[in-house]
């Protein structure tokens, strides 16, 4: 079933009920919407676009941040057969002026935090003709146009467009680890898989209550979410990742489903052991799952949370947008005991660890993972070479090195760009980061390789302590002499680990840094 046909059915079933909570804690605010006004919303979105001319096939670009209206607007957008193109919301002015050139896009619909970036490349993209403001009114600026007045004028009945399921639907550009974004196209079946893969894993029913945190221009953050919404469950927007703001949130609206990043959760029991945070000043009862998915997951973290929140179902999942994120592997809630792993084929998929030459390598052997299944995008927009070179026979080449253990899970290494190769040895970041991080007064921790004239590359690690912890160079050199000799850090040093919205590690911005490496992606 078409996403938008889930919506429809939603508003009929369900009308009355809370379909969309927003909180924003800072500014103590807290806004819901109903299912019949989520559906009719969407339905005023795509009428107010197709009476600008916009029609199947033509791009939409969806710049917002984390609100009431987001998911409404996406909604819309899809309504009126165009492919939606939600931007990441740190792109620069320059990344924003790329997708909009790449997608040809014919109007933007933004939020006022990026007036100021859209100002400057308005003169240089010839195809968008209507900038659509959703923001207040003091603040719209001039050449934009006023999306809540336009909205009270358009008709809030389902436009007529016909849509299947193998129509394109979306266009994600990428917002990885490795320079200019990707540009990823989404069809309807690839989105209406993502509904019944996560629903699937994680066994939502129309009682369950979801805590969206992540960014909505992500696959991740909306496609975990799908799960509750093919069954007309609510879900909560939490605009801030504060530890008590979360808490507060789950205790508030009896939220029973979290997805976190590994940050957040490092930062939520990091206040709970200092004593900022007291479980009891909170009803958690009802929270039944905590899973975590984007980046490798350091056991260690997991082991801290089951001693903490004992009663919760745990699951990891992995995917990229190219396969309409989360789902293509899982963990499993049932296999607990093997944490640190990313989990076996999820619903409807099929895995490969494969060499170069593309052949299956032998169980406990390190290979590039494939996957195929029914999220695996349609292509690279508009760059049928790399598309070309990663889907082969209908197979998703990941760009992850993994293996299978003996019972069939897959290991995650690491990316096969950041492998550090010292010497002629192959060494997997992961595995330093997650010994690093397994250390009681480190909070995160990343390594890269820097050059070097006899091995080619060392091992250097960047060190960030917990809150009220400090760690001299030496402690961390005596920590691991636990590793192999040739993959003990040569350089240490100590400072924030950046990480994009998605919890990845920006291993550019390191290199950059600390090597003066710049790496850039070319369409």
């Amino acid at each position: 079933m078409i996403i938008c046909e889930i919506l429809a059915r939603n508003a009929r079933m369900y009308g009355d009920e809370v379909a969309l909570i927003e909180r924003e804690p800072e500014k103590g605010v807290r806004r819901e919407i109903t299912w019949k006004e989520f559906d009719r919303l969407s339905n005023q979105v795509a009428n107010l676009l197709i009476g600008k001319g916009i029609k199947k096939g033509d791009k939409v670009i969806h710049l917002m941040m984390n609100c009431l209206e987001w998911l409404p607007v996406y909604f819309g957008i899809l309504r009126t057969g165009a492919w939606a193109v939600p931007l990441n919301f740190r792109f620069t002015a320059d990344d924003i002026r790329y997708c909009c050139e790449i997608a040809e896009a014919k109007t933007i619909i933004f939020g006022e935090e990026f007036v100021d970036r859209i100002e400057k490349i308005r003169d240089d993209v010839e195809t968008l003709k209507d900038y659509i403001f959703l923001g207040s009114e003091e603040k719209r600026p001039e050449w934009a146009q006023p999306f809540y007045r336009l909205i009270e004028k358009a008709k809030g009945d389902e436009p007529s467009v016909p849509l299947s399921l193998y129509d394109e639907a979306a266009l994600y550009f990428t917002s990885g680890t490795t320079g200019r974004p990707k540009p990823i196209l989404l069809t309807h079946r690839n989105l209406e898989a993502a509904c019944i893969v996560e629903n699937r894993h994680h066994n939502q029913t129309h009682k369950d209550n979801f805590l969206c945190i992540p960014p909505l221009y992500h696959t991740g953050a909306k496609m975990h979410w799908f799960g509750n919404f093919i069954v007309g469950a609510k879900a909560v927007i939490l605009k801030g990742v504060r530890p008590e703001y979360i808490l507060q949130a789950v205790s508030e609206e009896q939220v029973t489903i979290v997805w976190l990043l590994v940050p957040w959760a490092q930062d939520i029991l990091v206040a709970i052991e200092n004593g900022d945070l007291n479980l009891k000043d909170y009803k958690l009862d009802q929270w039944r799952l905590m899973h975590i998915g984007a980046q490798p997951v350091p056991p260690s973290l997991i082991k801290n949370w089951k001693s903490v929140f004992p009663h919760h179902d745990y699951d990891t999942n992995y995917g990229l947008s190219e396969s309409t994120g989360p789902g293509c592997v899982h963990l499993g809630i049932e296999n607990i005991h093997k944490v640190g792993a990313i989990g076996l084929p999820g619903f409807d998929w099929e895995c490969r660890i494969v060499d170069d030459q593309l052949n299956d390598v032998p169980k406990g052997e390190v290979g590039e993972l494939m996957v195929k299944g029914p999220g695996v995008m349609k292509e690279y927009y508009k760059n049928p070479e790399a598309t070309g070179k990663t889907i082969i026979n209908g197979w998703l080449l990941t760009g992850d090195m993994a293996r299978f253990d003996e019972d069939g899970f897959i290991w995650l290494v690491d990316r096969k760009k950041d492998i550090i190769i010292t010497g002629g040895e192959n060494i997997f970041p992961v595995e330093i980061e997650e010994f690093l991080m397994a250390n009681e007064k480190i909070q995160d921790a990343a390594a890269i390789g820097l050059p070097d004239e006899r091995l080619g590359e060392i091992v250097a690690v960047i060190i960030k302590t917990k809150p009220g912890k400090e760690m001299t160079e030496q402690e961390v050199i005596d920590y691991c002499q636990a590793l192999p000799r040739y993959k003990s850090p040569r350089k240490i040093f100590f400072g924030d680990v950046p990480r994009n919205p998605t919890g990845k590690i920006e291993k550019p911005k390191l290199r950059k840094k600390y090597a003066g490496i710049e790496e850039t992606f070319k369409i």
